[in-house]
């Protein structure tokens, strides 16, 4: 973001472009970075366009931006271009901020209730416990049970931690088999906590992403393979295809959104069919991206609202129970004594 928001700012100053990376080459503090840089610079010094450079490190630029890039170059729009991917880049930074967020609150609550019971179930029980045990009381239903569970925890607790280790270290080798993973985002869209928040940034991601490439003036059928390419989810990585697909064949992009209203909202697809009855595509994506970027900002403070009351009502219960364990058998043991 910051490289392409420096060489647009000094190529629109009029610098020369091979100066410019010259010159973010010397502020540049990442080492790894420097390295790429200085083969950039190379190729560059060599006659090469600076999109051919930076096609030998895809895996760090992307097909995106190195197309926006080629596209700058061949219309002599670079710096416009620069500044496109400049904001872009910001925006999807902004978006994964929103995000990650969103379940911020929730990871708090469950670390806490963790720790609580934790420190209740480590520290302080096994204090008591003896005590519990000497004296001839019933023990209540409550403490016999957190007895049982506190027993397993020190017994088997490591081989515990050890199984639930591996099952996520599995689960986390299954995401990279294509299938799985793909059945696995199948399977969050139909949680409907979470299932419209998914559904709503990948359908920012793209349309801001065909949006800008259609801007930059990349034909519609490159514009959508590119931004397939881009997309991290593969359901809507394989549904982008199958809609560049039937471009190629000339069917309208509103046609394939029609047919797949579980993933693209009536909203969206009526938004597509107006840009492109008007010719004005672009505009209308660009337009869908800002207003559903809205809808992402209300539908996590919704989230945060609906999970807030009941994580809390969890905790509590969670704590309670293990508080009652606790100070109920000796209310009796003092009751017992008292007579």
């Amino acid at each position: 973001m910051l490289f392409a928001r420096n060489l647009e700012v000094m190529t629109r100053s009029g610098m020369q472009l091979l100066q410019g990376l010259e010159l973010i080459r010397k502020q540049t503090k990442s080492k790894a970075f420097g390295i790429i840089l200085d083969n950039v610079i190379a190729d560059v010094k060599n006659g090469h366009f600076l999109s051919v450079g930076l096609e030998r490190y895809k895996s760090v630029f992307g097909d995106f931006f190195i197309n926006l890039i080629r596209v700058g170059e061949s219309s002599g729009t670079l710096s416009e271009n620069l500044g496109y991917l400049a904001e872009e880049l910001k925006k999807k930074d902004e978006l994964q901020k929103k995000v990650r967020g969103a379940l911020v609150y929730p990871a708090f609550i469950l670390v806490a209730t963790l720790g609580i019971t934790g420190i209740l179930t480590f520290f302080i029980f096994p204090k008591i416990l003896p005590v519990l045990t000497s004296i001839k009381v019933e023990l209540p239903i409550t403490t016999k049970i957190f007895i049982a569970i506190s027993n397993l925890l020190f017994d088997y607790g490591l081989y515990i931690f050890g199984i639930l280790v591996i099952l996520v270290v599995i689960f986390f080798l299954l995401l990279k088999i294509q299938e799985f993973r793909f059945k696995w985002n199948v399977f969050l869209l139909k949680i409907p906590a979470i299932s419209e928040m998914i559904k709503t940034v990948n359908i920012i991601n793209f349309s801001r992403t065909l949006g800008l490439l259609l801007k930059a003036g990349i034909k519609i059928v490159e514009a959508l393979e590119i931004t397939a390419s881009t997309l991290v989810n593969p359901i809507y990585r394989k549904e982008v295809r199958i809609i560049s697909e039937g471009v190629k064949k000339g069917d309208p992009m509103s046609k394939h959104l029609l047919e797949r209203s579980d993933l693209f909202s009536p909203i969206f697809t009526q938004m597509v069919t107006v840009g492109e009855n008007t010719g004005k595509l672009d505009e209308s994506i660009l337009f869908l991206s800002d207003f559903y970027e809205s809808e992402l900002d209300e539908t996590t403070r919704s989230l945060s609202s609906f999970l807030e009351p009941i994580l809390l009502l969890i905790m509590g219960l969670i704590v309670a129970f293990v508080a009652l364990a606790i100070i109920t058998p000796i209310y009796k043991i003092t009751q017992t004594i008292g007579r």
